[in-house]
Order: structure tokens, then sequence, then C-alpha cells
């Protein structure tokens, strides 16, 4: 079915809103390039709302009641957060969830060596990533050392003017015809992304160079080893008090250094890195934020950490953090038993907010345009991922479709269908199969991106504002629960 263009339906007044929603989501990506960085964000945006922390509320032995605004967060990448509605728990929440961790690479325990007076940084890509995009552009350094005292240094290096970047090198496009005749997979190895940090073989304890402020001669120099490299230690022991050994327990990434920008002459379009998937994120953070009036149903937004990776681990999407949240919520609502527990998940909904691939003309072979979203065209739903055959996929009750279809055609909500790619070339996946393993309604509803997990994405203003607008919706209005025997 044939979808508008949402830019032709807004109003002045609208478009002036559409602009200032997407300066905050600008804002909100500059601050939060890792997933510790984007809750450390997030808390202080939803505590300055009124949200409590659920720790606190446990230890003071507040119960909570209709109105009530809590979070927890969970080792510094995941966090969730609850609107409490009116009705009991029991009968089931409203939830939007995203992912916050981005496609990147990850400093190795052990990274720093030198070769022919360069030093480098050993990296491991993390997620789906074409390779060859990643070398040649300036990188930036966010990450946490943790010593062994316990004592926390936070990296954030390469994002401000004054700061130095780092980068990948390429070979060039004189020696490299051996290069070009790969395949696009292997033109850039993996153990190829080892990102250059510096160059100077010049020691600042050196007695020379305290007293002219030149290197000592080579004649008259001592030699030694690696010299370029211990001037980088030097550098990290000055400026971060870091030892070499300290990496053993740091948690470094590796992103494009630079800040998001509004691309095209009309200013319709955001560029930058890891819309996947802060741009459904962002929004769902908002929503909760801006709901009016205290919602029947409890309201809660989850954003995570690790999808791009499975959803493993302890922060990941698999893992019992949210189950455990509701568990705490529940109680302190006075509800709290196993089965109302269980209850509460089965009867819940959930708008699974993830990005989908946007049409692309230069590419249109690899796209089904019956069924593909567009540039502009509102909020994206895919009935299903996966890939080939629906393999690893959550597909949508046709009833929970149809109820998103009648409030957002209520509350005029521009949004689009479509599938991620032809039915034979590819295909995603998304932390939606998780929330329908508890038996809840779950069906993908995000933001169309083009140059998905690219260093650099870009979305339209149009599509971010009307998924704000529609998770707004979601929120006050779904009410649809399967019921069994309660």
């Amino acid at each position: 079915m044939e979808t508008k263009n949402a830019w032709e339906k807004y109003t002045a007044a609208e478009l002036k809103k559409v602009d200032a929603f997407a300066k905050g989501y600008i804002d909100f990506l500059n601050n939060g390039k890792t997933e510790r960085e984007c809750v450390d964000e997030i808390v202080n945006g939803i505590e300055s709302k009124g949200f409590i922390e659920l720790d606190r509320a446990i230890r003071s032995g507040k119960k909570l009641k209709a109105g009530d605004k809590v979070y927890a967060s969970w080792m510094n990448k995941s966090v969730a957060m609850f609107i409490i509605g009116k009705e009991p728990l029991a009968d089931g929440m409203n939830i939007l969830g995203a992912h916050i961790d981005s496609p990147r690479l990850d400093v190795k325990q052990n990274p720093l060596y030198e070769d022919s007076e360069l030093v480098y940084l050993d990296t491991h890509y993390y997620g789906g990533v074409k390779k060859y995009q990643w070398v040649t552009i300036p990188l930036a350094l966010h990450g946490v050392i943790v010593k062994k005292d316990g004592s926390t240094i936070e990296v954030n290096v390469g994002e401000d003017e004054d700061d130095p970047v780092f980068f990948i090198s390429d070979l060039l496009i004189h020696l490299s015809q051996e290069q070009l005749e790969k395949k696009a997979s292997k033109v850039i190895e993996g153990e190829a992304l080892d990102i250059i940090i510096g160059n100077k073989p010049i020691s600042f304890s050196d007695k020379a160079f305290k007293k002219t402020g030149k290197a000592a001669e080579d004649g008259k120099k001592e030699e030694s080893k690696d010299k370029v490299k211990n001037h980088i230690l030097e550098i990290l022991k000055n400026t971060y008090d870091f030892e070499e050994e300290d990496f053993l327990s740091a948690e470094i990434e590796v992103v494009p250094a630079g800040k998001a920008r509004e691309a095209g002459f009309d200013r319709s379009m955001i560029l930058a890195y890891g819309q996947d998937d802060r741009s459904c994120a962002y929004p769902s953070m908002m929503a909760m934020l801006d709901l009016k009036t205290i919602p029947a149903r409890t309201a809660c937004c989850l954003l995570v950490d690790k999808e791009e990776i499975g959803s493993v681990g302890a922060t990941g999407m698999q893992s019992r953090f949210f189950e455990n949240t509701v568990a705490e919520v529940m109680e302190l609502c006075g509800g709290y038993s196993e089965l109302n527990l269980r209850r509460c998940l089965a009867s819940s909904a959930m708008l699974s907010s993830d990005v989908s691939a946007a049409f692309d003309p230069t590419y249109a072979s690899s796209f089904e345009k019956k069924n593909t979203a567009y540039l502009g065209h509102g909020m994206v739903f895919n009935k299903f991922t996966g890939s080939r055959g629906k393999s690893g996929s959550n597909d949508a009750n046709a009833e929970y479709i149809a109820h998103i279809r009648e409030i957002y055609e209520k509350d005029k909500i521009s949004f689009q269908t479509c599938e991620l790619g032809k039915v034979d070339l590819g295909g995603g996946g998304t932390i939606a199969y998780i929330l329908a393993l508890y038996g809840m309604n779950v069906i993908d509803a995000g933001v169309p991106v083009l140059n998905m997990h690219a260093p650099w994405e870009a979305i339209s203003k149009a599509d971010i504002y009307e998924a704000y607008r529609g998770y707004i919706s979601f929120l006050n209005r779904c009410t649809i629960r399967e019921k069994s025997v309660h």
C-alpha cells in the first residue's frame, strides 16, 4: 500500500516542533556515543523529570501508586523506566524496548604495540560492520579504565576541536592492484583494523629534551626498544595515571569522531554515528517523559545493551534484568507473586523499537518496492524480521497489528510497513523475539535508516518525530492483551 510523505502534512507550527525535537536528538547523539554514556545521559534526563531510582524506593520502604515514576539501571549499560498506571500490573504493561549499543571497534585487553615506529591499538570489531568503511576516517576513543583499586578513569578523546584523533591506514591506490581484486569482505581483514595512535620517539623524561626542548642526537641518545610506545605510555601515565597493564580492565570503544549533523540543503535529515538504535531509544525515552496524564496501563521503556551481538551477557535482553526489575516494581505496588509476574508479562504489549532499512534507489535491486520503507514516510513496522524463510523471526499477530492501526488512525500517526530487503537476500534481528517468549504481543516499530551499520548513518527528521508521536499514542491507547484462565 502506498504511503504519503509525512512532511506534506505538517503546518508551519508543526515543522518547528519537528526541528526542535531533532535538535534534542542531535544533542543526545553527541553526548552518548557508547552505551555507558547513553545511560548517563538518560538517567540525568529522567531524574530531572521526577523519576526515582528503584533501589532508593526499595530502601525507603516506599509503596508505589498510580502516577509514580521509577527506574533501574544495570551495570551502567541498560536501563528500565516505569510510570505506574491505574490498572493492576498483573493486567499487563505497554512497553517500548530499544537497544543503545551500536557497531564499533573494541580495544583488546593487550592492545598496545609498536611496528616501524608507529604505535597501534589492536581492536576487535563489535557487531555487523563493513570493515572497509572504517579505514582512513577520524576516530575517537570513548570508555572507562577501572584500576585494581576500583577507581574509574573516564576516557573521551577525539571529540573536542583541540583533541587529537586516531585512524586506521589503508593501502594507497598506486599499490593496491592486488587488494582491489579481493572481495569486499576481504579487502580489509578484521586483524587489520588496528588504530594508529602515535609516531614520535621522544621521551619527555629524556635529559636532553628537558634541557633544550629537543630530542638528543641519535649518536648520543641511548638506544631503547619501542621508543614511540614508551612515549605513548608516558603520555597515558601523565594524563590519566594509566599503566599499560590497566588495559586488562578497560572498556575502550573506538567510534567515528565528530558530531551529528543536519543533512541536505533542506536540513531534512540527520547524519550521525550510532543511529541504530539510538534513533529509537531517544523517542522512546521522550515519549515516557512527555506523557501528559497517568496512563491506564503501566508504561515501561526498556533500553538495553548487546543487541548487536545477539542480546547476550548480563546487560543484554537475554539476561534476567528486566524480569527481575518488573518483579521488584510489582512488589512495591503490593501485588507481587510469581503467578502475577507471569500474568503481567504475558498480558503486556510491546513495540520493539528498532530501525529498519530505508529504500535506497542506488541499490534498488536489493529491495522489493511494495514492501519497503521510504525515508520521510513516517515510522515503520516490521511484522517479522529474521532472514530467509523467516528464520529467527518474531511474527506479530494480525489482531495486534489491527489494534495499532486503529489507534494510529485516531491520532493521525504517519506509519508504513516493510520487510528488510528481498526475501532471499538477507534480514535482521531485534530484541522482539526475546520478549515474545513471555507470550506478549510484540512487533518491531522504528525508524528507517540509510547506510545502516556504517560509521555514519542517515535518518529523516520526520520519521523520528512520527516515531515519538507513535510511541506516545501506543503508551496512552494500547489496550490489547491475551487472556488465559485468569
